[in-house]
């Protein structure tokens, strides 16, 4: 694996840390946003891994699936989660989206967003060993 993508998902790891602690502390917002972030690094590692250049500065899931090659291999369960986590990065830092993002995280759905996201990073780092 290119030390690029290994960077990338060593950011991922300390962000799973991170999500876990803040969904525990009920902080389920803030749990969605870094369910966030651990997608898009761990995308970002399969940019790397495939292109050997620095991934770009977005952030929209889909876009990044598509540039690191993957798109297509997505099961649909894995097109849903990046769907259902990308207004998480962006919508949820303003006010007029922050409260309708809050009220839809039960802890339910923050649970499930959490262990989808684990499991997505998992299959990204068995795809940059093959």
């Amino acid at each position: 694996m290119l030390d690029k993508a290994a960077y990338w998902l060593d950011l991922a790891d300390e962000d799973v840390l991170t999500a876990r602690a803040l969904l525990y502390g009920k902080r389920y917002l803030h749990a969605g946003l870094f369910c966030h972030l651990i997608a898009e690094k761990a995308l970002k590692a399969m940019i790397a891994s495939v292109t050997s250049e620095i991934p770009p500065k977005i952030h929209d899931l889909a876009k990044l699936a598509y540039q690191g090659g993957i798109f297509d291999d997505l099961s649909q369960q894995q097109r849903n989660l990046l769907k259902e986590l990308n207004p998480l990065h962006i919508e949820a830092r303003y006010p007029e989206h922050k409260d309708r993002i809050v009220r839809a995280l039960t802890p339910e759905i923050i649970s499930r967003l959490f262990k989808e996201t684990e499991d997505f990073l998992c299959w990204i780092k068995q795809r940059l060993e093959k």
